[in-house]
Order: C-alpha cells, then structure tokens, then sequence
C-alpha cells in the first residue's frame, strides 16, 4: 500500500487529486492508491512487489483498476498482477484494457466483504514491447454483517449500521453477556406442594432456546419427591453421535443425579423416586432447535423406614409397613440388655425418622460388654466380633490413602467399665485423616494447556471440574475445595465433578459430582459493576463447602496446604504443575485434561504483556504482593475455563515427592506468555480460619 502526497497525476482520462496535509495511518486506511513500480514509465523486468491493503474492521473492500497495460500471455504466466483475500485468488489480470464508458475510467473492479486483502505483482525476465503497468484504487466500503454472510451473528435480530452491527431480543427476552444471543430468565420457581406439575417454558409451544431455567422442589422433611413423566409429554431436541445432548433437562436429589435427558419421548422410567424431600430441576437449551418441551409431575410420598429392628428383641406395635412418624418399643429378650455407657436397660422407643432411618438405631440388645467397637471416619477395626472384658481391636486407616493422626498406636482393649481403652488417648478414638499432595508420576511432560499435552486425572487426583461456568479447582479437605473467587461470584451455587479425564456427559456421569453446601469468598474480594472490564484480581481467592464428603481413590485425593514458613516462599525459576480443560490454542474448550510444567517469574513479566484484547490497557490492571507471575512469552500457559485451579509446587524438604498449591489460576493478559496466580501462602490463616469455624460437623 503506497502513501503519498503532491500535485496531480494523470492517468489517461481519470485524474487523482491528493492533498499535501493527507497522511495515510501505516495500518489501515479508509482509501488508498497501488501503482506498478515506475509508474507510468515501464516497469522492470523480474520484479515482484506486494501490497497489503488494510481496512477497518467493519468495512470491505472495493478495489477497481483504472489502467491496465501489461504482457499477454496464457493465464497470465509472464507478468501478471494478482489479487488474494484470504486463501482465495480473486482473480489475475494481464494484458490491455480500457474503459469502453467515456464517464468511467473503471476497467476492472473487485468487490470483498473483508478488511484485508494482498495484490502481488510479478515480471518474468524479459518484455520485448515497453509495458506501462497498471494504476489501481482502494476504498473502504460498509458491509452489512446482518446479510453478507452466511452465518447470522446474532440469535434473534441483527442490526446494521456503518462499521458494525449489534444484536437485539424480542420482547421478555435478555441479552446474554456475549452480546449475540438472547435468552429468558426462566429460574427460581420453587415449589411447596405436596402434588404438583411442572413445566417448560411456553409448554407446549416452543420452549425459548439458549436459556437455562432452575426449578426446585421442597417438601416437608419425612417425605421424598416422586417424578412421572408420559412418555408423550416429552419432546426436547435429540443428541448428537456423540451421546451430547444440546438440550437437556437434569434432576438432582439427595447427591443423585438423574439425566441429562433428551429426544423425542422420555428416554428413562417413567417414575423417579429421589429419596430425598429436595429435588432440583435444571433445563438447559442452546442457541439452534426447539421443541415443545416436557411436564412433569411430583408428589410427596412418606419416608419408609425398614421392618428390621435391632437383635434379640422383639417389637411393638407390629405393622407390615413402617412410615415417617412411627414409633415402636423395643424390648430387649431375657439375658439381654442394652447398655449405653454405664447406664443400662431392657427397653427403649425408636421412632422412623425424616430420612428413612430409626432413631436409637445405634442401640443394641447384647450381652453384657463393651459391644461393637465404635466406627471411625475413614478407617475400621479389625475385631469386630469377640467384644468381652480383655478382646482386643486394632484400628486402622483405609490407606493409602488415609493415615492416623493421632499419637500412639490403633489397639484398644475392652475395659471393665465396658468402653474400649486405647493406652494414650484413652475412650478417645483415633482420627483418619487424608493423605495430601500425591500423585501419579508418569505423565508429568513439558506439555502445556494451551496448546499443549493431554494427561490423566490420576496425575491431578486433587482436579476439581467446575461445569458452569467452566473452570476448576482443588480439594484441599474431604469437605472443601478452593478456587478463584471471579469463579464463584456469579454463580453460588455450582456444579463441580472429580475423578475423570474426560469431561462430556458420557464421562462426567461416572464421575464424583460434588454439591455445595456454602461458598465462602474472601472478605478482600471487591466485586464490579455488570458492565465494567475488571482490572483489580486482588484477593481472587475463594472456599467451597461440600454437602457431602468426597470419596478418595486413586483418580480423587487433596492437594497439601502450604504454611506460612519461609520454606514455602517461592523463588525465579521454581516449577509448578497446572492443569484443566480451558482453551488451547486449537480448541476454545477442550474435553479431555491437559497439564502443563511452569516456571515462576518475575511480577514484571506479567506486566510487560500486551492483552489480547486490544481495547484492554494490561497498565490499568492491579499486580499486587498477593500474585504469582508464571510462564513463558511462547510457552506454556493457563487459559480462559481453567481458572480457579492448581498451581502444584513439590513441597519442601519431604522425602517422598508431594505437591502443594502455590497458587491458584487468577487471570492473564495473553494465553501462552505468562499468567497469574493467586499467591495461597498469603491467605493460609483465612482457610484455616473459615474450615474451623464451618466445620460440616459444628453445622449438625
């Protein structure tokens, strides 16, 4: 592209008029004038010359030639000048021409709706005639991105104007944040009743597409939902090849999980007992193909509690059935006695509970002595059944994944007073508790996520997969997970998965779904405004209470916690390990884990890139104490849906190799340079602070 100024040039019947104040932008330009080298004497032989033309974004181009005179040949082989947009060859001119319209110089015009496009001019190595070349000119023309393409942008109604479009909805619809799609707010109906029948939206009419609506089910405590759906109220769109369904409804209830669902009839049975007095109903549709929808209904029915009692003993009243709120009277058969503590006796009440259980349950008529060993979390006794005055009983942890805490050694003895009695800690029990920062070696590479190398869960058995919004996290407890807090700020209630490689459906079905119970994001956390371009990630740091412990293993296990010693400061240069399922450099999500190996660098680093984005300032941005720099300009790197997970540090001065998490996925201004991490050391107290004070157990 040539930029210039001065007096007139002519061009046969077609003059151009430049002024000398004009100044062409080095980038893009709004018009702009190519000629052939040495133009309007002979251009020279074996040359070649290439302009890059440049528009707006927004704008096409129109490109017309005025003056064409170059060497004839077959398909142009001898000289030729060529224009290329893109990976297509718009075209190839040679020879003469000129305008037949005495009101037009135009010879030959070229009309692209993108904003860049090449001409290439070429001479062999020699001309026999004296050849002038060509004169040509550029402008930058709206295109309407509305009709033009193939396409549509926006989900509903596309507007044009002048450089761009934008996106609007119909009526009781919302713009989503992308700006393209529209969706309905569909969520938080909860509903009480003991019967009741829900539905899709506008059911049986189409049901809205990309939206996701919340339905939940309360009922008094003692009764568990009951769902039936016909098989002819169910008509949501079908799943790929794949097994994907792009529409799906899902309940859950109790820690189960019953869906996704999807096609045209209801897929399962037809009746779904929960178990459980909450069940929670969650549709999700994307941007393409609707459907009529479902109905469904519910009732509450009373929680039965089993006919088997404790025993030795016989019962009254005796009923076929047992339900939510009957009692019985156990007594105890003669030479038998239930002994609680010191104080015994020969009968007690038991009355069928809200959860399908007996209370005084752990109430048994036996001889007299110190009864079954008591159960510990996450181990066992070995003697479980000679239970006299004298037996012994080892405890153990279920390794190896769980060690004992406690000081001393797991035997205890049945004691005279009938209570087992450990040497050191006494009718105390020991504590299994779980073992951290373990994981399999042979996968560790030098691969990255961007772009990068594939893994197995069990080389990140501490990997948590947050499914909306994408992201991650890391168990540090059986009961808690830590993650980023721009994670969790929209979005309280998340659902999160452990122990799998792979994240579709398929995969995520067999996989550990964890459930919140709470979310606990740090005090120093400052939110924004919905429209605002966050620049302050200080404090990106957040828990995760768990409903219900995890179950370890060999793909699921909790990363270690660092301390606040000097030995778990972070030098230049020192390794760590991240992985997750955000964007490479190939995919904008993936769906199987990748990990990667980082170096820690200075906070400079991180300052010195340049966003992705050109609109975003990266000097407007926070870098505070509370960050770790890590990467490479060309490296590896953290992306968009892995935030909030590890960043594995081998942990000091430990003989046996462990990992704790240094920090934590926070943000980057350019995926595949450096990234920024959550420095955790800083917020050591906090954790332990808010898992003491939240204890599921103190919650009972």
């Amino acid at each position: 592209m040539s930029s210039f100024s001065g007096p007139v040039k002519s061009t046969g019947i077609w003059c151009v008029v430049l002024f000398a104040f004009l100044t062409w932008a080095e980038d893009t330009s709004m018009y702009g004038e190519i000629l052939s080298p040495n133009y309007p004497q002979a251009y020279p032989n074996n040359a070649q010359k290439t302009w890059n033309i440049t528009v707006p974004d927004g704008y096409g181009i129109r490109l017309y030639f005025t003056h064409l005179d170059m060497e004839l040949s077959a398909n142009c082989e001898y000289d030729s000048v060529k224009i290329v947009s893109g990976d297509l060859v718009e075209g190839v001119l040679c020879g003469q021409k000129s305008s037949k319209n005495p009101s037009s110089p135009i010879v030959k015009e070229y009309h692209v709706p993108y904003n860049s496009l090449q001409v290439i001019f070429e001479s062999d190595f020699s001309n026999e005639e004296r050849f002038t070349g060509f004169a040509a000119y550029y402008v930058a023309v709206d295109i309407n991105e509305c009709t033009d393409f193939e396409d549509a942008p926006c989900s509903h109604f596309c507007n044009n104007y002048i450089g761009g479009y934008f996106c609007s909805c119909p009526p009781e619809y919302f713009l989503h944040d992308d700006m393209k799609n529209c969706g309905v707010n569909c969520s938080g109906n909860i509903f009480t009743d003991l019967t009741g029948e829900i539905t899709s939206p506008n059911y049986p009419s189409l049901y809205p597409e990309n939206s996701r609506c919340d339905y939940r089910v309360i009922l008094e405590k003692g009764f568990h939902v009951v769902v039936t759906i016909k098989r002819e109220d169910f008509d949501v769109e079908a799943a790929d090849s794949e097994g994907y369904c792009p529409d799906s409804l899902l309940l859950t209830a109790g820690g189960q999980q019953f869906g996704p669902y999807c096609g045209n009839g209801f897929p399962g049975q037809q009746i779904i007992e929960t178990k459980d007095n909450v069940l929670d109903i969650i549709f999700q549709t994307d941007e393409t193909g609707q459907k009529k929808g479902w109905k469904l209904r519910y009732y509450g029915d009373p929680m039965p509690c089993p006919k088997e009692f404790t025993a030795n003993s016989v019962q009254d009243p005796v009923k076929a059935t047992y339900v939510y709120k009957d009692t019985v009277k156990i007594t105890c058969l003669e030479g038998f006695e239930v002994v609680e503590g010191k104080v015994s006796s020969t009968s007690f009440y038991s009355s069928c509970q809200s959860n399908g259980q007996w209370s005084n349950s752990n109430l048994k008529c036996k001889p007299v002595d110190c009864g079954s060993p008591e159960p510990i979390k996450n181990g066992a006794a070995d003697n479980t059944e000679d239970t006299l005055f004298g037996a012994v009983t080892q405890y153990t942890c279920s390794e190896p994944y769980y060690y004992m805490k406690t000081e001393g050694t797991g035997e205890y003895r049945c004691a005279a007073n009938g209570t087992w009695v450990n040497e050191v800690l006494g009718m105390e029990l020991p504590q299994c508790v779980a073992v951290c920062g373990v994981r399999n070696q042979k996968s560790v590479g030098a691969g990255r996520i961007f772009g990068g190398e594939e893994t197995d869960i069990s080389s990140f058995p501490w990997q948590v997969f947050f499914q909306n919004p994408r992201a991650g996290g890391a168990l540090i407890d059986e009961n808690w997970v830590l993650t980023a807090a721009h994670v969790l700020e929209s979005n309280s209630n998340p659902i999160m998965y452990m122990g799998t490689t792979g994240v579709r459906n398929v995969a995520l079905q067999k996989a550990q779904m964890l459930l919140a119970d709470r979310v606990f994001i740090h005090p120093g956390w400052k939110p924004v405004g919905e429209r605002q371009t966050r620049t302050n990630f200080d404090n990106d740091i957040a828990l995760v209470r768990l409903k219900d412990p995890v179950k370890l293993g060999p793909n699921v296990s909790p990363i270690c916690l660092p301390d606040s010693s000097p030995d778990y400061d972070l030098n230049f240069g020192t390794l760590g390990l991240i992985s997750g399922w955000g964007r490479s450099n190939e995919r904008n999500v993936v769906a199987r884990l990748r990990m990667a190996s980082l170096p820690v660098v200075p906070l400079e680093k991180c300052q010195s890139v340049e966003s992705e984005d050109p609109r975003v300032d990266i000097r407007t941005f926070r870098f505070t104490n509370n960050m770790i720099c890590a990467g490479g300009e060309k490296g590896s790197d953290s992306c968009d849906g892995d935030s909030g997970g590890a960043f594995a540090v081998q942990v000091p001065n430990e003989e046996n190799t462990k990992f704790y998490v240094a920090g934590l996925v926070s943000w980057g201004p350019k995926c595949g340079t450096y990234g920024i991490y959550t420095k955790v050391k800083n917020y050591i107290s906090w954790i332990e602070k808010t898992m003491q004070e939240n204890r599921i157990s103190d919650q009972d």
